[in-house]
């Protein structure tokens, strides 16, 4: 069986995305580090998954991430501190986790980011942006926390 999708708890896809969902949740909330614990750890199964490849083990993209490949095309940028993730709210992060930057940016971009929004379910795809938003020094943290509260995109991720 799988766990949304990963290949580690015996339970439905459905049940998984359930406890996805209360574990996000209860990550949210002050009293529970372990349940904050368990939402990172699905977070970071699921980054493993399918993400690392591109964007590294240790959210350090790919060398010369800001210079354009052969193809034309940027490489996977870090996603630590060094890289430019954090300059964005989380609305704009999770629409280019699920649709691609292609479709974000617009016109006629092109990237090898897919989206991934027919492979994660939208609460995977917040784990993945709490684990790596985890790794974040606290002035990245609350830079990228401001830029969501001022994102006039309407929805909270």
């Amino acid at each position: 069986m799988c766990f949304g999708r990963i290949a580690l708890i015996g339970i439905s896809a459905a049940a998984g995305a359930a406890l996805i969902a209360v574990l996000l949740m209860w990550a949210g909330s002050s009293g529970s580090k372990r349940m904050s614990a368990e939402a990172l750890g699905i977070g970071r199964a699921l980054y493993q998954q399918h993400c690392a490849n591109c964007h590294g083990v240790r959210f350090e993209g790919q060398s010369e991430w800001q210079t354009p490949g052969p193809t034309g095309r940027l490489p996977a940028p870090p996603h630590d501190a060094t890289g430019h993730t954090w300059h964005h709210s989380d609305r704009v992060l999770f629409d280019i986790i699920k649709n691609g930057t292609a479709v974000v940016v617009g016109g006629d971009y092109e990237s090898d980011m897919r989206g991934f929004g027919p492979i994660l379910s939208d609460d995977e795809i917040r784990a993945v942006l709490a684990f790596i938003k985890s790794s974040w020094p606290e002035r990245e943290r609350r830079y990228q926390e401001d830029m969501s509260r001022r994102d006039t995109g309407g929805r909270k991720q």
